[in-house]
């Protein structure tokens, strides 16, 4: 049996306030091509198959359109919510789809009922853990009354889950196995454009929570990666943040043999768009040749000019019409590494404040007049702090 591993397609979301519906549509459908290619028996997806709990009429539309294709290429379909879906929402309708081949696992009661596939070689269990909220799932799980806030954490419930899993399976002699699970696993490196589960630690996860099953499929972050051979995140099928430029997206392609894990190889993803950080002053980014390959490129740009240029923004997206990121590294900007308060230190407010004129002027300091205006005001305001 052969599986394509993938997660996190975080339908509906947006790069710094640009929306990728299209793009995600494109790398998403194309994922059917991949199916037909390399006769994927079934596609399973660990996790964040939306990027809100609420997706857009938009986005829903995305996803039924991509799983039609799916399902239409001729896998089964096997998805499961993350951190960032709605487990209610995302398994309305389950009952109809899984007639149609679309499995949702998203009931915490039923992590240890695995969709069931079926080769030459006989039955293949494919569990679904949906995302586990340690606070609402140890109930769920039988681990309320543990003492100490251990029953708490991701480990905790995550291990309760694979322990139903594993007596699942011990009910099932000879039966192969595929899990897949959203969670920060040990070993495993983020990217900038995961969304954090929890802080402190406690959603770290040994890899040894998920032993006695032949695959892992793992969600979460959002590089592609290999923890075990069996154990491996796809990554997203695209790049969610600039950290992730020039980062290489892919599929984990699972083959399964008579008795268990046969292969893993991945397959690389097209990029629709990517995505290109350009570094210099604005005069050189928008008139450097250099740059004429970024120019239908998602681009951030780190302007190093000594004075804030006047409105960089639509001067860069003349040029780069997908210029969605901004940032100034120029000498007022603190490229000396001193904070504010040590640049401010042994300076009068008068200094600051004429300083703050020539800024937002575009280099143009303040005339005699205006700092005459300014010494009042700030005498003024002196005065009324005296009086309080």
């Amino acid at each position: 049996m052969r599986l394509l591993h993938t997660s996190d397609w975080h339908v509906g979301r947006s790069l710094h306030g640009a929306e990728l519906l299209r793009e995600q549509e494109a790398v998403l459908s194309g994922l059917a091509d991949v199916v037909a290619a390399e006769s994927v028996d079934a596609v399973v997806v660990a996790g964040d198959v939306y990027d809100r709990a609420v997706p857009s009429a938009d986005a829903t539309g995305v996803l039924d359109r991509v799983l039609t294709r799916l399902r239409d290429a001729g896998a089964a379909v096997v998805l499961t919510p993350g951190n960032h879906d709605s487990a209610r929402r995302l398994a309305f309708g389950a009952g109809l789809m899984a007639r149609s081949g679309v499995h949702v696992r998203a009931a915490t009661g039923a992590l240890d009922e695995p969709v069931v596939l079926r080769d030459g070689h006989g039955e293949v269990a494919v569990y679904g853990l949906p995302y586990l909220e340690p606070e609402l799932a140890r109930h769920e799980l039988g681990l309320g009354g543990r003492a100490g806030g251990t029953a708490r954490t991701h480990e905790a419930v995550l291990t309760a889950a694979m322990d139903r899993v594993r007596a699942d399976l011990a009910r099932r002699p000879g039966v192969r196995s595929v899990v897949l699970a959203h969670a920060f696993v040990g070993g495993g490196v983020p990217s900038d454009s995961e969304r954090d589960i929890c802080v402190g630690g406690v959603d770290l996860v040994p890899a040894a929570v998920f032993d006695g099953v032949d695959y892992v499929a793992l969600g979460h972050l959002h590089r592609p990666q290999t923890l075990t051979p069996r154990l491996r995140y796809s990554g997203s099928p695209l790049a969610y943040s600039f950290g992730e430029a020039g980062q290489h997206k892919q599929v984990w392609l699972v083959d399964l043999d008579a008795v268990g894990l046969a292969g893993v190889r991945d397959l690389a993803l097209p990029t629709p768009r990517p995505l290109t950080v350009l570094t210099g002053t604005l005069e050189e980014l928008v008139a450097d040749p250099a740059h004429a390959g970024a120019e239908q490129h998602f681009v951030s740009a780190r302007l190093t000019d000594a004075v804030r240029p006047a409105d960089p923004m639509r001067r860069l997206q003349t040029r780069f019409p997908h210029c969605v990121h901004l940032e100034w590294s120029g000498g007022g900007a603190g490229g000396d590494g001193r904070s504010y308060r040590e640049r401010l230190r042994g300076r009068s407010d008068l200094e600051v404040a004429g300083e703050f004129v020539t800024h937002v002027r575009n280099g143009v300091a303040a005339s005699d007049a205006e700092r005459e205006l300014l010494v009042r005001a700030l005498g003024a305001a002196a005065r009324e702090e005296l009086a309080r």
